[in-house]
């Protein structure tokens, strides 16, 4: 460990487009370029957790196709081959340098549900404590494209989450974000630091753009901003630039950093999960004199204040909630069924014995003022 370094666990995602050669194939001198940035980092001390796009592109030549294939299946089958080709490729060059690197295949139902959520986050801490590399990917093998996270820019974001990371940084094929779209406009300006995820900022996102990966500057600012709720500093540069990895741990590369504000409330692990990975079962419609104590002053939801349910649900699933005019407001774990719930706040067949909890307690409710990326997935 290098004297005087601030180590740090950071997680790094880099995208297809920036692995993958030309012709669609893994490129073993930008990985080697990777690997040897990664090495520096956990020379100096450094936990380091890498996100890794390019299953399908590394594969599906090896399948017999000429271009990125259209179908789900074909895409599947060329995950199953690429995933292979891309891990070997990484243990390889790890062991060259003396580290050991894990493999760690995600689907969106592993977030989803929380004994999964947690048992991920204890695996890969004990991987990042005994000096382990683990590199993590969506299992697109047998994932169904409706129950995807989407794109691996949104899986960074989150095993930045689950894993309490210092920081995000995101490779990519352009150095950072701009102010308007570089590839349109010559005049466009690099933004070198963000504090805050603005309308005008979505605007200039744009669209993907990448023909191997199936993420693009939107679903990084996405991302970000996932990641700003939880308090995780991000960076987004070019994979190829020289030396980008070390120097963006540094605070000194070229790109675009995102700082989130010194007053925003940074969400714990249960919030984080409840706002970005659980999956809502149901739904409550809360009265008008709860929405300001909920958004504003952080109370409970009391059973009284509930409207009305829709839905069926367990105790302990999570619950979108909405205001009287129909807008959601945000997400909580209810201590009672939907079937306890409703006959609570119609006063149905009522033991007052056994509703003595609040129908959502305040450390188990997200509302869209803690964050605004609240997703429903």
């Amino acid at each position: 460990m290098t004297p005087g370094i601030d180590t740090k666990r950071i997680v790094i995602k880099i995208g297809s487009s920036s692995l993958t050669s030309m012709n669609g194939e893994v490129s073993r001198r930008k990985l080697e370029k990777l690997v040897e940035e990664v090495v520096r980092l956990k020379d100096d001390g450094h936990e380091v957790l890498l996100v890794s796009s390019g299953a399908v592109a590394a594969g599906y030549r090896k399948l017999g196709c000429l271009t990125r294939p259209d179908s789900l299946s074909e895409r599947q089958a060329a995950a199953s081959i690429g995933q292979g080709v891309l891990i070997e490729t990484y243990s390889d060059l790890f062991i060259s340098h003396g580290y050991v690197a894990s493999q760690i295949l995600i689907t969106r139902s592993d977030f989803s549900d929380e004994n999964r959520y947690n048992n991920a986050r204890n695996t890969i801490n004990v991987l990042l404590e005994r000096g382990i590399v683990p590199i993590v990917n969506e299992n697109d093998t047998i994932t169904m494209d409706f129950l995807k996270f989407g794109d691996n820019d949104t899986l960074s974001a989150k095993v930045a989450g689950l894993v309490d990371a210092d920081q995000l940084i995101i490779l990519s094929d352009i150095d950072g974000l701009y102010d308007s779209d570089p590839r349109k406009n010559e005049d466009a300006k690099l933004l070198t630091k963000v504090n805050e995820i603005t309308p005008e900022i979505e605007a200039a996102a744009g669209e993907p753009g990448s023909s191997v990966g199936t993420g693009g500057m939107k679903s990084k600012i996405e991302a970000v901003k996932i990641a700003m709720a939880s308090g995780i500093p991000s960076f987004l540069g070019k994979s190829s630039t020289n030396s980008i990895v070390y120097d963006a741990v540094d605070n000194n590369a070229v790109g675009t950093y995102f700082e989130p504000q010194e007053d925003m409330e940074e969400l714990n692990q249960k919030k984080q999960w409840i706002a970005f990975n659980s999956g809502p079962e149901g739904e409550v419609t809360i009265k008008p004199s709860a929405k300001e104590a909920i958004l504003e002053n952080h109370t409970s939801l009391e059973p009284s204040a509930v409207y009305s349910v829709n839905g069926r649900f367990k105790k302990g699933a999570v619950v979108k909630i909405f205001d009287p005019t129909g807008e959601e407001i945000g997400l909580g774990v209810v201590n009672y069924s939907s079937k306890a719930l409703d006959q609570l706040i119609n006063k149905i067949d009522v033991d007052l014995e056994k509703y003595e909890k609040a129908a959502i307690e305040s450390e188990q409710l997200v509302c869209h003022l803690d964050t605004s990326v609240l997703t429903t997935v």
